[in-house]
């Protein structure tokens, strides 16, 4: 079962994400990062890798693109807060945009 991340957790887990671009969502127990890409055909095709993973593990993102920019929020909906689902999806994420 998916727990939420505890306070301690999340010192470890999430500022690496930081680094990477990550951020709090204001308001909500979720993370977000804005992905740019070369054009259009980049950003889909990092879409549809990424959604491979998501739902290989069962754990989909809030997204949108357009054109070449893809905003993600990330978020467990089952615990009403963040998971390691949430940063193993943001890592996968990362490393699949390069």
């Amino acid at each position: 079962m998916t727990e939420k991340l505890s306070e301690e957790t999340r010192k470890t887990l999430l500022q690496p994400l930081y680094d990477m671009g990550w951020s709090m969502v204001d308001d909500r127990d979720a993370i977000a990062k804005t992905f740019k890409f070369a054009d259009f055909a980049d950003a889909f095709g990092w879409m549809t890798r990424a959604a491979i993973w998501a739902e290989k593990w069962g754990h989909h993102p809030e997204w949108d693109n357009t054109y070449n920019t893809v905003n993600v929020v990330l978020t467990t909906h089952d615990v009403d807060g963040l998971s390691a689902l949430d940063v193993k999806l943001a890592r996968k994420m990362d490393g699949l945009a390069g």
